[in-house]
């Protein structure tokens, strides 16, 4: 039997990270993938010649020197990707009852933005996002502090962050914001990490905002363009990736993993296990009870999942920019309370009502401009629901069967009603309207409960309350969204934190830029700047697809 050094289940961002590293320092690495596909919540697909990624949607701090364009010019990746910046001017669009409010670029220019539609909230406008900005790099800088003197010294460093570590984000934005409306926009994001603000971690949501202050970015092939260049890397050191190979159990003797079980009976043997999965699947599902302590079983019964999503797939035969959509995202509110939304939007019964309170729009065609085909434009439609809502459909064939698709239909209606209020005459030019629900994400993401970002990210499930890389089984790891942080950027990290726990060093000594090493970005709006090799994919595209049609 071949023997490995690690054996990663799963290949999310996260798991291909921390695989990564490990092929990086010589090691012999497996990765596993249940999909048939790699890249877990970042992988791509296609549906009738047009490509969607249900995951991704933007990244933040791709600019010289910020610490995305940092992890993967450090991974080894950043000549393997292109990133198209979004729209500057408004890389997020608030639509938030009768009132369009945009987001631009830039701290200087949100703040001015937002001063223009709020003159009365000027000062609180500066302070509250001056607050933003300081809790977020405190929060940065608390992993990077060590030794004796940084231990000492972190209160004095992190003041904002210690004041306001343990607040919801509704308790703090009420204490220095006073309008509603205002409010929403500055909370609009918490559908990023999809808690509401009276739920939400206040620092939790400082890093989301902070992440997008100085704009967005949408990758080139989608999430699966980052998928891509990140098992490209991995196979040019020597790592394995076997798709379509479902683990049943990770093998334990006397309190330590020896490698795992998979689905076809096959066993392999690896000196360390590290699970991309979430802490549920990976304890109670592939470990077992029967393995982990007390205190992690009562752990395990407390943890609560984010959001489930529903995801409308579209293409459209339109012209989307004449109706008003550009390349950055669309929050649509139906009013400002938004606890009040997330309220309306986990409620049981799904199907009351003909539209949907809340959702994320997006066009991928625009985000990226290289794969429109010069007539398609694919939309992705986003609103979140609780997993009870799918209860009635618990095995494989209730959510194979007529009563799941007349489930599905009603559903769609709904949010193609969300769309047509946005884009009037939308369903006349429907070319198809694909569905994703909890069932999906549990089917191809294997989450639990259908969930989209790991734990919730509630005030007792962060930081020194949420699950640790390094798991109480020797040899045994976990990364992913619900250990250092969510989202494409988070998780990435995760897997590299991992990897450093493993190999004994700290992720400073695993990143290794090098001068080779150039992120390419153009502007999504712009294309004077495009280089020629662009144009002509772009052309190529359309010709191809002429010649299909």
């Amino acid at each position: 039997m071949k023997v490995y050094d690690t054996v990663v289940i799963g290949s999310g961002a996260g798991g291909l990270a921390t695989a990564i590293c490990l092929a990086r320092a010589g090691q012999k690495v497996l990765v596993l993938e249940q999909h048939y596909v790699p890249g877990g919540w970042c992988h791509s697909f296609f549906l009738k010649g047009q490509r969607f990624c249900p995951g991704v949607h933007y990244i933040g701090l791709l600019d010289k020197g910020q610490s995305t364009r940092d992890l993967y010019e450090g991974l080894g990746i950043a000549n393997d990707l292109v990133f198209f910046r979004m729209n500057e001017k408004a890389y997020e669009h608030c639509w938030i009852g009768d009132k369009r409010i945009d987001m631009p670029a830039g701290v200087a220019q949100l703040k001015e933005r937002l001063k223009d539609h709020f003159p009365a909230e000027q000062k609180s406008i500066d302070k509250y996002l001056t607050l933003v900005k300081n809790v977020s790099d405190q929060l940065q800088l608390i992993p990077k502090m060590k030794g004796f003197w940084d231990n000492i010294t972190i209160p004095f460093r992190t003041p904002q962050m210690g004041k306001y570590s343990l607040f919801s984000l509704k308790r703090v934005i009420d204490w220095h914001i006073q309008d509603p409306l205002l409010k929403a926009v500055l909370n609009v994001q918490c559908g990023d990490h999809g808690l509401p603000p009276y739920r939400a971690s206040f620092p939790v949501h400082c890093a989301v905002m902070s992440h997008y202050f100085d704009g967005a970015f949408y990758p080139m092939g989608g999430g699966g363009g980052i998928v891509k260049a990140m098992t490209n890397a991995y196979k040019r050191h020597g790592g394995e990736l076997r798709t379509s190979a479902p683990v049943q159990k990770i093998l334990i003797k006397n309190k330590e993993a020896y490698g795992v079980l998979l689905a076809n009976g096959e066993e392999i043997h690896s000196k360390n296990v590290v699970s991309n999965a979430d802490p549920t699947i990976t304890y109670l599902s592939l470990v077992g009870k029967e393995h982990i302590s007390k205190g992690l079983v009562k752990k395990l019964s407390k943890t609560k999942y984010s959001v489930t999503s529903l995801i409308l797939f579209l293409t459209l035969d339109m012209d989307v920019k004449a109706a008003g959509f550009d390349s950055g995202n669309i929050w649509v509110l139906r009013d400002a309370d938004i606890d009040g939304l997330y309220q309306s939007m986990i409620a049981t019964n799904i199907l009351d009502g003909d539209e949907f309170p809340a959702a994320f729009v997006s066009c991928t065609t625009l985000k990226d401009p290289a794969s429109f085909n010069g007539r398609y434009h694919n939309i992705e439609v986003v609103t979140y629901i609780e997993y009870e809502s799918f209860k009635q459909f618990n095995t494989v064939d209730d959510h194979h069967g007529d009563a799941y698709t007349r489930f599905k239909d009603r559903i769609t209606e709904k949010l193609l009603n969300n769309v047509e209020k946005m884009i009037p005459g939308a369903r006349n030019h429907v070319v198809q309207a694909e569905l994703g629900t909890p069932k999906t994400n549990q089917y191809y993401i294997n989450a639990t409960e259908g969930n989209v970002y790991g734990t919730e990210k509630t005030l007792t499930q962060v930081g020194p309350f949420g699950f640790k890389n390094k798991s109480e089984i020797k040899n045994l790891y976990l990364c992913g969204a619900s250990t250092l942080s969510h989202g494409v950027a988070g998780a990435t990290h995760s897997g590299i934190l991992t990897a450093s726990s493993m190999l004994n060093c700290s992720t400073d000594d695993l990143m290794q830029p090098g001068t080779e090493q150039h992120l390419r970005i153009y502007d999504a709006e712009d294309s004077t700047h495009w280089p020629p090799w662009l144009h002509q994919k772009i052309a190529d595209r359309k010709r191809r697809f002429k010649e299909m049609v």
